[in-house]
């Protein structure tokens, strides 16, 4: 019979054994291996039953066991010194507090979704792993942020396949009292509230959750409430399901609602209230309108109290595509803003006009979350340097006129936190070279350029614990291929290959990741007879696991899972390629720890950053991946391969994956295999040890997540905390009221006349002229302006040189200042002046430009507005050398 109500029934732990609680229900255990080993001592065989979980492990041990272990002075010792430890922990100082005064409070940091552990699946690929490895690395350095983001009751759907290998999503129900969460309660015990208005006098309320992620506090926001109707319960109901309402109430919830839930936990624990916001991705841009409604009550008018909310928040874009973006119907969003629904202090078009496409191929009548997102901050990064530049001219018509190069959106690479990704066994043997304290340091705070200790492991060390993963590696996907079958309805007697799947000394390789058709999950198939020859190779033999998820309304990607699956069962190759369903943290950490290299065939450049391949290379796995993302910034050949592209050579797709694909092959037969099974002197495959130690040496310490909130710190929220300060009320005003000025005055900004003073430059009748000039000699500018009603306070004359390519276009420009030489003539006109370097050889060029300049604007292109020479005037490109 089926229960008509369910509940969780909890222990009551002795008293010796209470601390048991305290670091259950803090998830530093995720990435603490001695507090994990501590709980698998409480009953090892529940312990892997419950999947690693502490929560679920006390749910279910006996009363007798937890009594003998109350009386065990040898556990109770160990129980002690792990409690202090995490006390310790998340008490004493850290890197954030060993630093200078200046820094934010506190961060508030928003995002969809959060990859902690297993054990809270509130993920669905990177972006949430992402945001987990940011939390998990800003406690670890001791910086004060606040995460916030939503409790889905069903989590991120989980994956088996059906006997023809299609993919079918199960959505199991999660009890928040069964998972590592608290309930935030105000202090007469009530569960404490958020509420958000909705049309038609509707509400939709939240409770609110707590997990503590080391010495960080997770908010998420549950709207499965009795005080809610049916509708609005099923907000929350899983990550990114529903159509747009749907998507648009999850959002307002996140941004609005994750504002409330931030200033309530404030209030009720006295935690810092945040000084900078972080906006992980578009989806909670929300929250920036909740922070002017805020300033709006406080008396600030709609100008001003969006100068002040810009001042202290950042914007993170993650997606390289148009596509990727969440975008509302205007009329949509209309319904839901307003003073018959939420904000009504806030004009709703000055709210529609912030997520407006203004620029030229916009769709005026959606809403684009992204736009928003970086209308509404005065601080925008792409996760790679690439993804930077392609960020910057996916964007670039919300700065018109500014080259690409100089739009606003800079790059903060992704990092990964290495103490959840790295196996066990790899931290041992670096704590057997430099001590485990050294270790934990230099995996979690990191700081150095290289890991010059790894110089000193023996070859055969190394060789073995690579040996080790890969055997560890076979064992769990022969259990989990095993597992998989029976759900697709095979019999026992029908599995019995399955003990022969993979073999622990041959070159394996791994694929896993979210199954969207520009990652190419089935590029390796395009020539399936010379893959089989790859895979039954007589003397270098290869095997491949598989693993990935398609969005459940991606018909396209379940087809190439499909596609995949199908080959793997083909008998002839089964034993050497292998497609594992279900596809999460708990089996990543096996695939990132046992495989020899790890490949990524995306189209480029449309992988942000991609940081499946940064876990693995912690581990001594090599890359095999095209040139995008992180790839693209930082490979050399010392420590992996480049698939070569055709990207940018006008081929179809179909004719472009031929190519690549036939790259990917080439290399795995000539360089990769046997590089794997050559043998030195020593029996040893010494060129590909040397690899796997360069691996270690000098992508380790750029890889990790340490690294990546501390450049967060350093370039975005120390001076995203300094602009928050210096933006109170009077000066928000005063920034506001002077952008609107210099906007309705631009139309009469002009630049009139440009002339040189060097003789070289008179003898050049027009740009197209041949002239010359020898390198190191300067130029002297003098340049005629019109103002209109701004005076030299209000903007910056700037000369721009450098290249010119064969349009006259400038490249690798240089900008230099030029200054007012007296008061206005007659007319009104000003006279800038100053000197032109010629420091390059070849051809060479200049124009001016006019651009508003204000001491509390973050970037001369913040507000958009340039000006040049008309084109007409001869004097546009000022090419002055051919």
């Amino acid at each position: 019979m089926k229960a008509i109500r369910r509940f969780t029934v909890r222990p009551v732990l002795p008293e010796p054994l209470q601390p048991l609680s305290e670091l259950a229900r803090n998830l530093r255990w995720s990435w603490h291996a001695e507090t994990r080993d501590l709980f698998q001592s409480v009953d090892p065989e529940r312990w892997a039953s419950s999947g690693g979980d502490p929560v679920r492990l006390l749910g279910s041990v006996r009363p007798a066991r937890l009594a003998e272990l109350a009386g065990d002075r040898r556990f109770l010792r160990r129980l002690t010194a792990a409690a202090d430890d995490l006390r310790d922990y998340v008490t004493g100082d850290r890197w954030y507090q060993g630093r200078s005064d200046g820094l934010p409070a506190a961060v508030a940091y928003f995002s969809p979704e959060f990859g902690i552990t297993a054990a809270l699946p509130q993920y669905s690929g990177g972006l949430g792993i992402l945001a987990g490895d940011h939390l998990k690395a800003a406690s670890d350095l001791g910086v004060p942020l606040i995460g916030v983001g939503l409790l889905y009751r069903h989590g991120y759907f989980r994956q088996t396949l059906s006997r023809d290998g299609w993919q079918q999503e199960h959505y199991p129900v999660l009890d928040p009292n069964e998972l590592p969460v608290t309930q935030l309660r105000e202090a007469d015990g009530s569960p404490a509230r958020v509420s958000l208005a909705l049309p038609r006098g509707r509400a939709l309320h939240a409770r609110i959750w707590v997990a503590q992620v080391g010495r960080i506090p997770l908010l998420m926001l549950d709207s499965d409430v009795e005080e809610n109707d049916l509708g609005e319960r099923g907000v929350t109901d899983r990550l990114y399901g529903g159509g747009s309402e749907h998507r648009l109430l999850q959002e307002m919830l996140l941004g609005i609602g994750g504002v409330r839930a931030v200033r309530t936990y404030c209030r009720l624990t006295g935690h810092p209230e945040p000084e900078v916001f972080h906006t992980n991705e578009g989806h909670a841009g929300f929250l920036g309108l909740e922070r002017i409604a805020e300033l709006c009550d406080g008396g600030l008018d709609f100008d001003a109290a969006l100068e002040a909310v810009r001042a202290g928040t950042v914007f993170t874009t993650h997606t390289p595509v148009p596509a990727g973006i969440d975008r509302f119907d205007r009329e949509l969003l209309a319904r839901h803003f307003g003073p018959d629904a939420e904000l009504p202090g806030i004009d709703v078009e000055r709210i529609l006009r912030l997520g407006m496409e203004t620029y030229p191929g916009g769709e005026p009548n959606l809403f684009n979350m992204a736009v928003m997102g970086l209308r509404l901050a005065q601080r925008a990064n792409g996760v790679s340097l690439l993804h930077g530049s392609v960020s910057r001219g996916m964007f670039s018509g919300l700065w018109p006129g500014f080259d690409p190069d100089e739009v606003p959106i800079t790059s903060v690479t992704n990092g990964v936190h290495a103490p959840t990704w790295v196996a066990p066994e790899v931290f041992r043997l670096g704590a057997r070279q430099i001590g485990a304290q050294r270790t934990e340091d230099a995996l979690s705070v990191g700081g150095s350029d290289r890991w010059d200790a790894v110089a000193d492991i023996p070859d055969e060390d190394i060789w073995e614990l690579r040996r080790e993963l890969r055997e560890q590696l076979v064992v769990e996907v022969r259990k989990r291929l095993w597992a998989a079958w029976r759900q697709r309805g095979a019999g026992t007697a029908e599995l019995g290959w399955i003990d022969g799947v993979l073999d622990p000394d041959v070159l394996t390789i791994g694929f896993a990741r979210r199954v969207p058709s520009y990652k190419r999950l089935t590029l390796m198939l395009r020539d399936r007879d010379r893959l089989m020859d790859l895979l039954l190779h007589p003397e270098r033999p290869i095997q491949i696991v598989v693993a990935g998820k398609a969005h459940p309304a991606d018909d396209g990607g379940k087809r190439l899972i499909q596609e995949l699956v199908r080959f793997a069962d083909d008998p002839r190759v089964r034993h050497r390629i292998v497609f594992l369903p279900d596809y999460g943290m708990a089996m990543a950490q096996k695939l990132y720890h046992g495989c020899d290299v790890w490949l990524n065939n995306p189209l480029r450049p449309l992988e942000a950053c991609g940081t499946s391949g940064m876990k693995a290379a912690l581990n001594g796995c090599l890359n095999l991946s095209v040139l995008d993302g992180w790839w693209d910034e930082w490979y050399q050949p010392d420590f992996g391969w480049a698939i070569p592209t055709a990207d940018g050579i006008g081929y179809d797709t179909e004719h472009r994956d031929d190519l690549e694909a036939a790259a990917l092959y080439d290399l795995l037969e000539q360089r990769v295999a046997p590089r794997f099974y050559e043998r030195g002197r020593g029996g040893l495959p010494d060129r590909w040890i040397e690899m796997v130690r360069r691996t270690l040496t000098l992508l380790g310490p750029k890889v990790l997540a340490g690294r990546m909130v501390r450049e967060y710190v350093d370039r975005l929220y120390a001076p995203a905390a300094h602009a928050h300060r210096a933006l109170d009320p009077e000066a928000a005003r005063e920034l506001a009221a002077w952008k609107a000025r210099v906007r309705a005055a631009w139309p009469e900004v002009t630049v009139d006349h440009v002339e040189t003073s060097s003789p070289v430059a008179e003898r050049a009748e027009a740009p197209s002229s041949t002239a010359s000039a020898e390198l190191g000699s300067t130029l002297g500018l003098r340049v005629r302006v019109g103002l209109g009603s701004l005076g030299p306070d209000d903007v910056e004359v700037q000369a721009v040189s450098g290249r010119v390519d064969e349009e006259d276009r400038i490249t690798d420009a240089t900008t230099v200042p030029l200054k007012p030489n007296g008061a206005p003539d007659a007319d009104g006109r000003w006279v800038y002046e100053g000197p032109l370097s010629l420091d390059r050889t070849g051809p060479y060029g200049y124009t001016v430009r006019i651009l508003p300049t204000h001491r509390l604007l973050a970037s001369s292109a913040e507000l958009g507005l340039m000006t040049v020479p008309p084109e007409d005037s001869g004097q546009a490109a000022g090419v002055l050398l051919r």
